[in-house]
């Protein structure tokens, strides 16, 4: 007898995330069926990454009457007093990386502290209400120039503390281990099979 799936909507239109976050996930994800959204985009207005996780996957599980996961990352840069922050993604005005790297390379062209971290927010959100959010930091600075051809975003630009490549050259498997999201999701996913499946781990 085939046991039905219990349903779980990413709230992302985000290719290249849902691609990232079903690699992290893999296993975790036995019983249960990430699904695509393909609802409406929820106004991002919120203060904080969690804020804004918590509004995407509100809009999912309203939209869809099923639980949703959401994440909301970017890069803070200390020279920068934390920017680009919450607006890494529109940094340059729009969402194309390139730009957003190269402005973020033109306003530390004087810096002598490069220091950053990448940030995410992992949040769930239950048909009954209930929300669930967890946040996680990946320490590390940002190079002079772009290197390396893999992830996206600011990933070319970013050298995680510790090693002496960029995130974009980190093997994908690597980087789901010790990158910001891999770790905001690997501690929300006990509380999403808890809440799901019943199963506490």
């Amino acid at each position: 007898m085939t046991v039905a799936l219990v349903p779980l909507v990413l709230a992302t239109h985000n290719a290249h995330k849902v691609i990232e976050l079903r690699q992290i996930l893999g296993t975790q994800l036995d019983g249960i069926d990430l699904m695509a959204y393909d609802g409406p985009e929820p106004v991002e207005d919120g203060t904080s990454f969690e804020a804004n996780a918590l509004i995407k996957a509100r809009a999912a599980s309203a939209h869809t009457g099923f639980a949703a996961i959401a994440d909301d990352s970017g890069i803070a840069v200390a020279a920068l007093g934390g920017a680009p922050g919450i607006h890494s993604a529109r940094y340059a005005g729009s969402r194309d990386d390139a730009e957003n790297v190269r402005l973020l390379l033109t306003n530390l062209q004087s810096a002598d502290d490069r220091s950053a971290e990448f940030l995410c927010a992992a949040a769930l959100v239950l048909p009954d209400g209930r929300e669930f959010v967890e946040l996680a930091r990946w320490p590390g600075s940002v190079l002079l120039e772009p290197v390396g051809g893999g992830g996206f975003g600011y990933d070319p630009v970013f050298k995680p503390t510790g090693y002496s490549v960029s995130a974009a050259e980190l093997h994908p498997e690597e980087k789901n281990t010790i990158s910001h999201r891999g770790q905001a999701f690997d501690a929300l996913m006990p509380i999403v099979r808890a809440s799901l499946l019943g199963l506490h781990t």
